[in-house]
């Protein structure tokens, strides 16, 4: 986990979600690259506004831009004095999720920060992040600004997404003092023609040289979250590690689920994966 990514919806200070990144940077002796994107003019306005509506949007865009891309060497000094082996500020036009993809085709993880204040500090915003970025995401509290992994949680439910999130995370678990397995009720699969080996967590950590302790959830798929949340808690974890968006998006979002709750109430970091 060499190459951090971190998205800066505010590029006048730095943030706590921002602060977390360069701390996950100096552990694992990485890089870290902020990116501050500027919303192109014409996402911003139809093609049958006026003219002069366009130049002053166009004009206040390319301020916003020179500003950005002034903060440079303060973020690179900031991030090599927080301990970041090297640093890049880079500044990008376009659709936030779309230049984070892209980005992050070059990088090992995406730090986002909690901010109901800011564009994409939702929890609503956040989860379009996680599922359109492509990228393992840790989604930090507001009040969160120290890269700690003393105690990782497990959120384990035998999904492909908590394999993934999992696999993703293991440089972290192999730092972690103490990892708990949170195991919950599998997901129900869709009925195929045939079947899929199955994947033994045990062994698979096991052959990692993890030790791991098991703690077993009895919660229903509404409740998930909550108990995620609150055994995570009495665990005192760091940080929890979860699949994202088991089921369809739309369902977890008007129905309810473990991703949405867990984005929204979340004290400790998220390492997410879709």
């Amino acid at each position: 986990m060499k190459d951090i990514l971190a998205h800066a919806d505010n590029y006048s200070s730095w943030t706590p979600g921002m602060e977390y990144a360069a701390g996950l940077a100096a552990a694992f002796s990485g890089h870290l690259t902020g990116v501050h994107v500027v919303a192109s003019p014409y996402m911003m306005v139809s093609p049958y506004d006026a003219p002069q509506l366009l130049s002053r949007i166009v004009d206040e865009l390319r301020q916003v831009k020179e500003e950005a891309c002034a903060r440079r060497s303060a973020f690179e000094a900031q991030a090599r004095a927080l301990g970041a082996r090297s640093a890049l500020w880079e500044v990008a036009e376009g659709d936030v999720p779309d230049v984070l993809a892209r980005i992050g085709n070059w990088h090992d993880v995406l730090v986002l920060g909690r901010d109901e204040k800011s564009n994409w500090g939702s929890a609503q915003a956040l989860g379009n992040l996680v599922l359109r970025s492509h990228l393992p995401c840790i989604v930090t509290p507001p009040t969160c600004s120290t890269a700690r992994a003393q105690c990782v949680a497990l959120g384990w439910n035998h999904s492909p997404e908590a394999i993934r999130a999992i696999h993703a995370a293991l440089p972290i678990l192999a730092a972690a003092g103490r990892i708990v397995v949170l195991s919950g009720k599998p997901r129900e699969q869709p009925l195929t023609v045939g079947w899929k080996p199955e994947f033994d967590l045990g062994t698979y950590l096991r052959g990692h040289g993890l030790h791991v302790e098991d703690r077993e959830l009895d919660a229903s798929d509404a409740d998930a979250g909550a108990a995620l949340l609150e055994a995570a808690s009495e665990c005192r974890a760091d940080l929890l590690v979860m699949g994202a968006y088991g089921r369809a998006r739309f369902s977890e979002w008007i129905f309810g689920g473990a991703t949405r709750h867990v984005l929204a109430q979340a004290r400790i970091p998220l390492f997410l994966r879709h």
